[in-house]
């Protein structure tokens, strides 16, 4: 592969393979990165195989899995992680992520389920995350999921995440959205959720649409445009993080690819805003 950046930067967005030609048509690059599922594209050739190669030398591509069932309990699936790592180091992506959540119960259950927030559990988690990580060699990053039900709790979410991080070594993927739709969900302030994250382990930071099903019930769908108490969200997170690699994601109801790249645009914008501030405060 030609040299391509060692970490992604600025704005991203998530690669469905209906985006393959209009983004390879394109003659400027009006994203910084792209983010795929490598269970979609492990072993994928022909032309589909060449379009994705033909972008990963245009941008830097980084790894988002959807069933490495990290907390479940099934063995863990050495062969699709060693598979990850092949298809990384073909397309030169710099890491490889995952839902902090399981998905797998004597079979794939096909969805993202809550782990219990218990002491049992950070430790069964954290184990398995560093055996990700020893046939990788290096952090698995982790994003903090959207749930719906909590089947038994010793800890906060918050402190639930932080002792997997802490335990394990590995990184985390901020989902704003997450935070948003867990805090209408579950009753709780998003930006004191936010500061009683680890955000020093942040690597990266995902942004997307939900589903209004009612008030006080969201569904993270990923199918729709984001919202502006959501944008605001990720404007006080960078105030706290600084303006990190952010990838928007929309996996269905996917609109015009110019429509798409306005909101990855808004990313942008809030980015700059946010160079800006901190420069502000910093000659105040």
């Amino acid at each position: 592969m030609p040299d391509t950046p060692a970490e992604p930067r600025g704005a991203g967005l998530g690669l469905r393979r209906a985006l393959l030609g209009p983004l390879l048509r394109l003659d400027e690059a009006p994203v910084d990165f792209l983010e795929i599922a490598p269970e979609n594209w492990i072993g994928v050739g022909g032309r589909l195989g060449r379009q994705l190669r033909q972008l990963a030398e245009r941008h830097t591509v980084v790894l988002h899995g959807l069933s490495l069932d990290i907390g479940g309990p099934d063995p863990l699936d050495t062969e699709l992680v060693r598979a990850v790592g092949v298809l990384a180091a073909e397309l030169g992506a710099p890491f490889y992520s995952e839902h902090l959540s399981y998905c797998g119960a004597g079979g794939h259950l096909y969805d993202l389920l809550p782990i219990p927030f218990t002491e049992e559990a950070v430790h069964y988690v954290a184990g398995r995350v560093r055996q990700v990580q020893d046939i990788l060699g290096q952090p698995l990053v982790l994003e903090n999921a959207s749930y719906y039900a909590q089947s038994h709790c010793e800890l906060s979410e918050s402190q639930f995440i932080g002792a997997v991080l802490a335990e394990s070594g590995c990184e985390l993927l901020l989902d704003v959205n997450n935070v948003y739709v867990n805090a209408i969900n579950h009753r709780y302030d998003p930006l004191q959720f936010l500061d009683a994250l680890p955000l020093e382990r942040t690597r990266y930071i995902h942004i997307a649409g939900h589903y209004d099903e009612a008030d006080d019930l969201k569904v993270d769908t990923h199918g729709a445009d984001v919202i502006d108490p959501v944008w605001s969200l990720l404007a006080q997170a960078y105030r706290r993080l600084g303006p990190l690699p952010t990838l928007l994601e929309r996996d269905f109801n996917l609109p015009p690819l110019a429509d798409l790249l306005q909101e990855v645009d808004r990313v942008r914008q809030l980015q700059v805003a946010a160079v800006a501030g901190s420069r502000a405060v910093a000659q105040a």
